[in-house]
């Protein structure tokens, strides 16, 4: 009932909200204004056949209703100025816009709430402090400047940088005091603890990156079996300490064998991804699903709960991992065949580019990596500080204070009690940021020249061309109602308090 009744008001308040856009793009400007500066014979030709295909000689509201019915009865959004489809130009712009922001939303919510959380347990600590400035300086930064730094340092000069990939001694000894205070930073403890932190970062770091230079790994880079095995295993064991805790061992080790089984596959699915395509990946990351389900099943036991989503989540990373591993073996035959400027700084793909899965692969994520880092580093900031504020309320009220007098450990007390309802208001965010995904980073596209809906939104403006821009508002409002009322239904799963009714 709930949901009949949301949908109802919203498909009145969205189709409201497209006729007074309708009326706004009629009003700005004139369609017909390139042809009546023409003076050749086509010219009346031409505006009589544009007039007929948009109905500019109907009244406004007729015109409306028209486009409406075109729409509800045979999904028709009607042709622009030059007689193209609209719906057809929607369906490439909006696959092009998902393909740039999706990503980068995804990303910058689970990193940007992740930060706040820490960061509001770790409250007036030199992490926190480090973090909030980190935090207003990208709120702070337009994202033309940083897109144009991206393409600058990112990829032109790492472009370069990559025909000798060695690491000079005082970068190296730069990021090592870095990770060294953002390790000391994080640990809460004394002193000495903080020293022994930032000693381990330091020294840890520093002999990666050596390595790392002296292999000339970034010549042909790759993973390996050691690498995966013991990543995997690692956060397999850190996730199920972080959800489960360390009182009943059974998921931690259905988590440990979903890993451990994926790491083992390694050299045996090597043959089966030389020719792979997207369809055989989706099809090894069920068949993960199903063992990993079973895995579950058999060792969580009575927590079988908790076990099943650890050994899948456990599972499904180890085997992105491998992806990622084979991803990177193709890195240096896909460098040669760009003529070793593999960062790209424009566009979605290189212009006739062709090649087998793992090479396409590469050169779409290296087009997507800049503008996917620029909307990550201007999203994080309000992430983090929405989530920091949230859980800095919800760790003061009583019930956190009754749970931590009843003696429950301190995961139980954040992760079940407060991270729960410190979700409910970043819910609200996250829905409109989600929304926002379909109406386009115009600016980054810009910046790119990312052919999607902010793209073809503003080229309709400049030209005067109502049509394409009623496409884009049809999608951004669509996208806004249908957010908002999934984050409604999200309230009462957060907070059992919360009714439909």
């Amino acid at each position: 009932m709930f949901i009949t009744r949301r949908l109802l008001i919203s498909a009145i308040v969205l189709l409201a909200a497209t006729f007074i856009m309708f009326v706004l793009v009629a009003l700005s400007g004139d369609p017909l204004q390139d042809l009546r500066e023409q003076s050749t014979p086509q010219a009346k030709a031409q505006m009589a056949a544009r007039i007929e295909a948009m109905r500019l000689d109907m009244p406004i509201p007729v015109r409306y209703l028209g486009w409406l019915g075109d729409l509800l009865l045979h999904g028709d959004l009607g042709v622009d100025k030059a007689g193209s489809s609209v719906a057809a130009q929607l369906g490439q712009a909006t696959a092009a816009t998902l393909q740039l922001v999706v990503v980068a939303t995804l990303l910058g919510a689970f990193i940007g709430i992740t930060i706040g959380v820490i960061s509001a347990l770790r409250q007036y600590s030199s992490f926190d402090h480090g973090i909030t400035f980190t935090a207003f300086v990208c709120f702070s930064l337009p994202v033309f400047w940083v897109a144009t730094m991206l393409k600058q340092y990112l990829a032109i000069e790492f472009n370069d940088w990559l025909r000798d990939p060695t690491i000079p001694a005082w970068v190296i000894a730069a990021a090592a005091v870095f990770a060294g205070l953002v390790w000391g930073s994080v640990y809460h403890g004394d002193r000495r603890g903080k020293l022994a932190a930032f000693g381990i970062g330091f020294v840890v770091t520093a002999v990666v990156l050596f390595a790392l230079s002296a292999s000339r790994w970034f010549a042909d880079p790759g993973l390996g079996f050691p690498f995966v095995l013991v990543v995997s295993l690692a956060a397999a064991a850190g996730m199920a300490a972080l959800i489960s805790g360390l009182e009943h061992l059974q998921p931690m080790y259905a988590a440990l064998a979903a890993a451990g089984v994926g790491a083992l596959l390694y050299h045996p699915l090597q043959p089966m991804l030389d020719d792979a395509n997207l369809l055989s990946i989706l099809g090894f990351a069920a068949v993960t699903v199903v063992i990993c389900w079973a895995l579950g099943r058999q060792i969580g036991g009575l927590l079988s709960r908790q076990a099943v989503p650890l050994a899948i989540g456990s599972g499904l990373l180890t085997g992105g991992l491998i992806i990622f591993d084979r991803l990177l073996q193709a890195w240096g035959s896909y460098a040669a065949s760009v003529r070793g400027r593999p960062v790209a700084t424009i566009g979605s793909q290189t212009p006739n580019y062709t090649g087998d899965f793992w090479h396409v692969s590469l050169d779409t994520s290296m087009h997507l990596l800049l503008p996917t880092l620029a909307l990550i580093l201007i999203g994080l900031a309000g992430h983090s500080r929405y989530s920091r504020t949230s859980m800095l309320e919800v760790m003061n009220q009583d019930y956190v204070r009754t749970a931590r007098a009843k003696g429950l450990p301190e995961r139980t007390v954040v992760v079940k009690h407060a991270f729960r309802n410190g979700m409910i208001p970043i819910t609200t965010i996250l829905a409109l940021d989600f929304a926002s995904v379909f109406s386009g980073a115009v600016v980054t596209e810009h910046v790119f020249g990312w052919r999607g809906l902010g793209s073809m939104f503003t080229k309709a403006l400049r030209e005067v061309d109502p049509m394409p821009v009623m496409g884009f508002f049809l999608v951004s409002g669509v996208a806004i109602v249908v957010w908002n009322m999934l984050a409604d239904i999200a309230y009462a799963f957060l907070d059992p308090r919360i009714r439909l009714s």
